[in-house]
């Protein structure tokens, strides 16, 4: 069995210069705030959030023009230049506002725990859609081998919520980007998880065409899973015969009905049974 990397070792070290920094309320003295050259610094190649809500970013902008960076980003050096670890939305929202500069708290960080500290980031992350959250909580799984409990535990989360958001991930793709979208609600999606693809086109198009609430959808889901499935030939024909089956069991007054293509005998008591059991042995005499 693979061993188990150890998940977020070293990593408090990290988030305490971040919130040291927080709690300083980054006053330019700081040691740990730094302003650097926005030209200078690199994307983060192992970035696993995929989505940018461009209106939000433009928010985002207006609000660093007036205001300024609140919470300034994450960076590490190497060879004279900065790669970015957390607080992608903030640099793209500065370049929008056209800054030159940005602040950062420079992180000595080794390349390969550049991955886990961006997932991390992003789980902690308030605005991260359902979908890329989906996608941090299965790599932080496969990356370290670890349970969904286990995740649980070292996020403090409950294992229903990394459960119900791994869910996300059996949708198609195009609900996927309905979701990140906002056009249907992460209650939606839970919802359209476990059916089928033709009940599945159903409650889709019904949420959209007619704006269903998420208990308007779990209602309709409700009824496509217990509509009444017409049946052939054969079925007719079978569910005539053992009707006709049940008829003679009521006749020698025992209690028979036809379910699911089945006959269904109830007893009220033992005197029932035997008296039942009697009747078949005298047949087979």
């Amino acid at each position: 069995m693979a061993k188990k990397k150890a998940l977020g070792r070293g990593l408090s070290a990290v988030i305490s210069e971040v919130e040291q920094a927080y709690d300083n309320n980054f006053n330019d003295n700081s040691d740990l705030v730094v302003e650097l050259d926005i030209d200078l610094i690199k994307p983060n190649p192992l970035q696993p959030r995929k989505n940018f809500n461009e209106s939000t970013l433009l928010e985002l902008s207006s609000s660093i023009k007036e205001h300024g960076i609140l919470q300034p980003i994450l960076v590490y050096e190497d060879d004279n230049e900065y790669f970015l670890i957390a607080g992608e939305r903030r640099l793209r929202a500065s370049k929008l506002a056209n800054l030159n500069t940005i602040k950062a708290i420079i992180v000595d960080i080794k390349l390969e725990r550049l991955r886990e500290l961006a997932l991390i980031e992003n789980i902690q992350r308030e605005d991260l859609n359902p979908i890329d959250l989906a996608l941090s909580y299965d790599a932080l799984i496969k990356d370290y081998n670890i349970t969904q409990d286990e995740l649980a535990s070292k996020l403090q989360k409950s294992r229903t919520q990394i459960t119900n958001t791994l869910s996300l991930l059996r949708l198609p793709k195009e609900a996927q980007k309905l979701l990140i979208n906002g056009k249907i609600s992460q209650g939606h999606a839970k919802v359209l998880v476990n059916l089928n693809n033709d009940d599945f086109n159903i409650a889709l198009n019904s949420i959209l065409g007619q704006k269903l609430s998420v208990r308007e959808t779990e209602n309709l889901v409700k009824t496509i899973k217990t509509k009444t499935i017409k049946p052939n030939k054969n079925d007719i024909a079978l569910n005539d015969d053992l009707h006709k089956i049940v008829n003679i069991f009521q006749n020698i007054q025992v209690d028979a009905k036809v379910s699911n293509n089945s006959i269904v005998l109830k007893f009220k008591n033992r005197e029932k049974i035997d008296r039942f059991l009697q009747i078949l042995s005298n047949l087979k005499d």
